[in-house]
């Protein structure tokens, strides 16, 4: 299968050449699916044409047209990247596996985040050397994103950046034997949108048989827009184009006018007489569903799956303490965030002041953002999941707080990532603005986290005890690893059991 000095592996579309490191072997840049072009990007992913002699697959290849995408004063460039690289072919998987790889591997396949418009293959937390040096073959993926991604069209298909992550699971079904993988051992895992797109590809029935397992990292089963809402976004986006809201008119525009357009998105009120924006705000573009994945998961799409589901502790600090709105957080502030996510704005914010009495109106703020963009609607996963005794469901809350900002960052949104891919070591994470803080983690916290992900999508166990829906364990991930039962349940219940709704609407100005 490998050349002693340089791997070559043979794909079904052809061959490729990677690089080995340490124990490791990469192979980076390899199409899963023909290059998205004019109107194809429009269109759901198309297979590849196959290539002649050996494809070099040693360098990062490019990435989805994106606009740079910044948070105040953190350093979010290992998250998102650099930006957009340039180039035709980006749809494509790097695959890391170990060097001497024999064959019947487990394989995780990651879908990187990004608000559903930014993030790529590129992003340095996304190296997976880790994972093949424990024995994982390790797949990232490249997507469609913004308005080529899931722009909601009449005339295309919904959801393609979906559709192009199921594409590329098709491509690991097809070719991950090659690498030494076990392509009836695979776990799909992504964080934030990522996890979302993996929430709605448990509910989508063309998945089956494409994985087993399934990790969700700070997603929403309920992140869902309605057709209402997302034409609210088509029309927004054609009219700053000057274009007819139509897939044959989009078609006609540069992925640079597009990018551009999708980042001029933000603000639009989706919020309807049936239905309050699931991501507050904070982003124009999600999944397009009639039915909330959660919905589909209990009506029992998904249920041979396992699944691993959690969030932070501190989510929404990522959207407040880089750009100086924690601390200057009013009541009003906290009305706002509540009126804007929730039928009962009053009792929510009564329910967690209850369950927080002495905390500030940014810690409140912060945690009923939080909630309304990946708590509750991963409370209502799990709850979906394990009400279905076919598979199992385990829960966890990463809590460990990074010293960044002067400690006020946290345990924030996307602060687990360096822990499960075994790299806070990572220049980037430690400089100025850097998400980890000046500080060294727990020594063993990387190791420990790092090899529960690699233990769950080798055995479907992560070493505590399943999730159901009376003790509700949930594993609190820290310096100390606690199992604590329904340790949100007072705030979990102010989500999963709204009174009746409120007619308070929050002003659009008060956005998170």
């Amino acid at each position: 299968m490998y050349h002693h000095r340089d791997p070559v592996v043979i794909t079904a579309k052809g061959a490729v050449r990677g690089l080995r490191q340490d124990g490791t072997a990469a192979f980076l840049n390899i199409p899963y699916a023909a290059p998205p072009l004019g109107a194809g990007r429009f269109a759901p992913p198309q297979r590849h044409e196959p290539w002649d002699g050996v494809r070099d697959a040693t360098e990062l290849g490019p990435n989805a047209p994106q606009s740079e995408r910044k948070l105040g004063s953190v350093d979010m460039s290992p998250y998102f990247g650099t930006g957009w690289a340039r180039g035709e072919d980006y749809l494509t998987v790097n695959v890391f596996t170990p060097a001497a790889a024999g064959g019947g591997l487990p394989v995780m396949v990651f879908v990187h985040g990004g608000a559903f418009v930014a993030g790529s293959t590129r992003s340095a937390m996304y190296d997976g050397s880790a994972f093949a040096r424990d024995g994982v073959v390790l797949v990232t993926l490249n997507y469609r994103l913004g308005i080529a991604g899931f722009l909601h069209l009449p005339e295309a298909p919904a959801n393609r950046g979906l559709l192009d992550v199921v594409a590329a699971l098709r491509w690991v079904q097809e070719n991950i034997a090659a690498f030494g993988g076990d392509p009836h051992n695979v776990t799909l895992f992504g964080q934030s949108a990522g996890a979302t797109i993996v929430g709605g590809i448990l509910a989508t029935p063309e998945a089956t048989g494409f994985f087993r397992r399934a990790i969700v990292q700070s997603g929403s089963g309920l992140a869902a827009f309605t057709t209402e809402q997302a034409a609210r976004v088509t029309r927004a986006a054609a009219e700053s184009l000057g274009i007819e809201p139509r897939a044959a008119a989009f078609a006609e525009v540069s992925d640079e006018r597009l990018a551009e357009a999708a980042s001029r998105l933000a603000g639009i009120d989706l919020q309807t007489e049936t239905h309050s924006d699931p991501l507050v705000g904070l982003s124009p573009f999600s999944l397009v569903l009639d039915t909330q994945p959660a919905q589909s998961v209990a009506a029992g799409l998904g249920n041979d799956i396992d699944l691993l589901i959690g969030t932070t502790a501190e989510e929404g600090n990522l959207y407040l303490v880089p750009l100086g709105k924690y601390d200057t957080s009013t009541a009003r502030d906290v009305d706002a965030v509540a009126a804007r996510s929730h039928p009962n704005p009053a009792e929510l914010i009564e329910t967690y002041k209850k369950a927080r009495p002495k905390a500030s109106f940014g810690e409140l703020r912060s945690a009923i953002l939080g909630d309304a963009l990946f708590g509750a609607g991963s409370w209502a996963l799990a709850e979906a999941h394990a009400a279905h005794p076919e598979s199992a469901t385990f829960c966890y809350e990463f809590a460990w707080r990074s010293h960044a900002l002067d400690g006020r960052l946290g345990a924030t949104h996307t602060m687990e990532l360096p822990f499960v891919f075994d790299l806070p070591h990572l220049p980037q994470l430690h400089g100025p603005g850097g998400l980890l803080g000046p500080a060294k983690p727990p020594a063993d916290l990387a190791a420990r986290m790092h090899e529960t992900w690699v233990r769950f999508a080798r055995t479907g166990n992560p070493g505590w005890d399943p999730y159901d829906t009376e003790r509700r364990p949930t594993m609190r991930i820290d310096a100390e690893w606690t199992q604590l039962d329904d340790p949100r349940g007072q705030e979990r219940q102010a989500w999963t059991q709204p009174a009746a709704p409120s007619p308070v609407r929050a002003p659009l100005k008060d956005t998170p």
